[in-house]
């Protein structure tokens, strides 16, 4: 039998509407002689990350915490807190194909939920790039406390759009994120590129 068209849709923030240019974190690097790829490897280490996407602590917390864990690497924890500022002060830019596709959904009808692992921080970061109305609500992990790829996240998400899980299509660039919501019972798409919005609009009703 075929599966139901959804009538909802959850989009990721980052990696989806929301990208970043890793020429950015490359330049700090080299700037505090930090090796390649040493912000983003620390800043997601999952004794750092999760605390943070979970709300038991606050992204500027967070952040301290990388900056500790880069201090002899950076030279002092003075240059590392230097190194996470710089870092921190590119929020990376709206995917503007990701966002006209949002906008058209919604204005067809479908209700559009922002599903994102994140911080504190995240509705100033929203605000920051316009995003604030751009979305039906927004499911942020750390309001929520459980994280994508919880079952109780994506359960969590339906409720709030008033959809039962079949019916609710969910768009994620992580394979983990994928699996949980396929197990809580969503229809979801591995994200790879606005290349894939041909068969995203086809999976939606119209």
């Amino acid at each position: 039998m075929a599966r139901e068209k959804a009538t909802a849709l959850l989009v990721d923030l980052d990696g989806v509407l929301r990208q970043w240019d890793p020429a950015v974190n490359e330049a700090v690097e080299r700037e505090f002689g930090l090796p390649a790829g040493a912000l983003l490897d620390t800043a997601m280490r999952w004794s750092l990350l999760q605390p943070a996407v979970t709300g038991q602590i606050s992204h500027l917390d967070w952040m301290a915490g990388v900056a500790d864990a880069l201090a002899e690497a950076a030279g002092s924890r003075e240059r590392a807190l230097a190194a996470v500022d710089q870092w921190q002060a590119y929020r990376g830019e709206v995917d503007q194909e990701v966002l006209g596709f949002v906008r058209e959904v919604r204005a067809g009808g479908v209700r559009v939920g922002l599903a994102t692992n994140a911080t504190d921080r995240l509705d100033t970061d929203l605000a920051e790039l316009g995003l604030l109305d751009e979305v039906d609500l927004v499911l942020n992990s750390s309001v929520l406390g459980v994280h994508k790829p919880a079952k109780e996240y994506f359960q969590t998400a339906c409720q709030a759009l008033a959809t039962p899980p079949a019916r609710v299509l969910f768009v994620d660039d992580d394979d983990r994120a994928i699996r949980g919501a396929r197990t809580a019972g969503l229809s979801a798409h591995r994200w790879t590129a606005p290349t894939d919005l041909p068969y995203l609009r086809a999976a939606l009703t119209p």
